[in-house]
């Protein structure tokens, strides 16, 4: 096992899936984003994992701030592990997991809207939930976003801004980027 600084939360990642563990440029990038929002006093209230994976996004966001935090996938697969790894790490009834396309299930649909939201899937994906993001969004809300390769980045920031979502901060680790973005006030 890793050590775990001593001012970092620790979190289990079932070794069944290694995608998601934290270790990868687009995820250590996305927990670098949360930290940097954390850091600057931001309060995640109302947070949604979009194609959660491994839920570490999720958890991350749960183990910083006390309100509940949602975690979606399109994979069956990827949320029973999702679960898995939320049971593992005491956050049951902190992260509630569900199956669904980008926003397309009830559950997000009542929790809306979101003042974060995390989206670490791949360009084509972001490409097309920029609507839906922007609708998900309250107003000065964020969306960090990842899974994009760095030749991409421009071209999703152009998308996101046409949907009203303009980037605040932007980081390179190896051959990924991570976005973070917010809505107008």
């Amino acid at each position: 096992a890793d050590k775990v600084p001593d001012d970092c939360e620790p979190l289990l990642i079932e070794a069944a899936m290694a995608f998601g563990t934290g270790h990868h440029g687009t995820t250590l990038g996305c927990l670098r984003a949360l930290d940097r929002l954390a850091g600057e006093g931001f309060h995640g209230k109302k947070v949604a994992d979009i194609g959660c994976g491994t839920a570490v996004l999720a958890m991350a966001a749960a183990r910083i701030w006390p309100e509940p935090v949602l975690a979606s996938d399109i994979d069956e697969v990827a949320v029973e592990v999702a679960q898995a790894n939320v049971d593992a790490n005491n956050l049951s009834g902190r992260v509630t997991c569900v199956e669904a396309a980008g926003f397309d299930h009830p559950q997000l649909a009542e929790a809306a809207p979101f003042d974060l939201v995390f989206a670490n899937i791949l360009k084509g994906p972001l490409v097309a939930l920029a609507p839906d993001m922007a609708e998900a969004l309250q107003p000065a809300g964020y969306a960090i976003l990842s899974g994009i390769l760095n030749e991409q980045a421009d071209e999703v920031i152009d998308v996101y801004a046409r949907s009203g979502i303009n980037l605040v901060h932007r980081e390179s680790i190896g051959d990924w980027t991570t976005l973070s973005l917010q809505t107008n006030a």
